[in-house]
């Protein structure tokens, strides 16, 4: 075979790996990527977030995972939140989920752990997920937004582990 055969080859090679990625990319971003309504920032507060009669009051730190099974993120928050789950492990913390209203789907199965909540009151009005909302032992809600800062979700960015730990430690969180 000629070298200018190997390199027309190769040439068309590439440029077909090329059409596919481009490709690839159109079809992720005609799924997934979506505009804000009205190009604005989403601010969200809390005040209206209540949890169901059964759980307001005191007891063990409620800790309650909100999530959309559509979202391409929760592959990655998935393995931190397991994380979660297993460091917090005989903590007086009860590990909830919310699935989006509406929407479909399970978590995998080393998240079976995590007991279904219905009737969280203002989970419709969520801008964004996965989020978590995390209510101390006198059942005031100390926070509510994502689990970490950054594209992905690990203990090393994560919001969560410190508000965890100072709860659990008897120190108020605002």
């Amino acid at each position: 075979m000629s070298a200018r055969r190997k390199y027309l080859i190769a040439a068309l090679i590439a440029l077909l790996w090329g059409a596919a990625m481009l490709a690839a990319f159109w079809w992720f971003e005609a799924r997934y990527l979506r505009t804000f309504e009205g190009e604005r920032a989403e601010l969200f507060s809390g005040d209206a977030l209540r949890l169901p009669a059964a759980l307001q009051g005191p007891g063990p730190v409620r800790f309650v995972h909100l999530w959309d099974p559509g979202c391409p993120c929760n592959v990655g928050n998935q393995q931190h939140l397991q994380e979660l789950l297993q460091r917090f492990a005989g903590q007086p913390v009860d590990f909830y989920e919310v699935r989006k209203p509406g929407s479909k789907g399970r978590l995998p199965q080393p998240l079976a752990a995590l007991k279904p909540l219905d009737g969280l009151i203002g989970a419709e009005q969520l801008p964004a997920s996965p989020a978590v909302g995390i209510w101390d032992q006198s059942g005031e809600l100390v926070y509510i937004g994502p689990y970490s800062e950054g594209a992905v979700c690990t203990s090393d960015n994560s919001f969560v582990e410190p508000i965890l730990d100072a709860v659990l430690a008897g120190r108020k969180v605002r």
